[in-house]
């Protein structure tokens, strides 16, 4: 990969899992996020559990987008009736990366079929800063970080806050 074009910069994470009935001891996704991002030097200033609430999702992105530059939601992204992460965050993107959402569902079609469908997973920009919703089961999250955010957060963040 030619990184000729990316920037040395600082990357802060934001980690907020939308749940209702998880808390810190039994968020196992959120845990994930925050392990793999340690094993990359990437420094966590943020981490949160929200309930599926819309205005509480919003809330807690404003909190977090204060810190971070790079704010990874998990959770809250499938088509069950509680679901509200998608409408509660894609609004507020400047720009939309409508690729991460295509690329994670055929990577995740690659593990679990047709199932990937039923993913709204979604990336984009505010404010120059990335923002990733993706489902919040442990399997979707370790997909989401190890094959799409960890390699690209960097390359993102060189042409988002350039």
């Amino acid at each position: 990969m030619d990184s000729s074009h990316i920037r040395d910069l600082e990357i802060k994470v934001a980690v907020v899992t939308v749940s209702t009935t998880r808390n810190r001891d039994t968020d196992i996704s959120g845990k994930t996020i925050l392990e793999m991002t340690a094993e990359k030097n990437l420094e966590t200033v943020f981490y949160e559990i929200v309930p599926d609430d819309p205005d509480k999702i919003k809330n807690t992105f404003f909190k977090a987008s204060g810190p971070a530059n790079c704010i990874i939601f998990n959770g809250g992204t499938g088509l069950t009736h509680d679901d509200c992460t998608i409408e509660a965050i894609k609004p507020l993107f400047e720009k939309s990366i409508d690729g991460f959402g295509e690329l994670f569902r055929m990577k995740s079609y690659e593990e679990i079929g047709t199932r990937s469908l039923l993913s709204r997973a979604a990336a984009g920009i505010f404010e120059g800063k990335a923002v990733f919703c993706i489902p919040g089961s442990t399997g979707a999250v370790k997909l989401a970080m190890k094959e799409i955010i960890l390699p690209e957060i960097r390359h993102i963040l060189t042409h988002a806050s350039g």
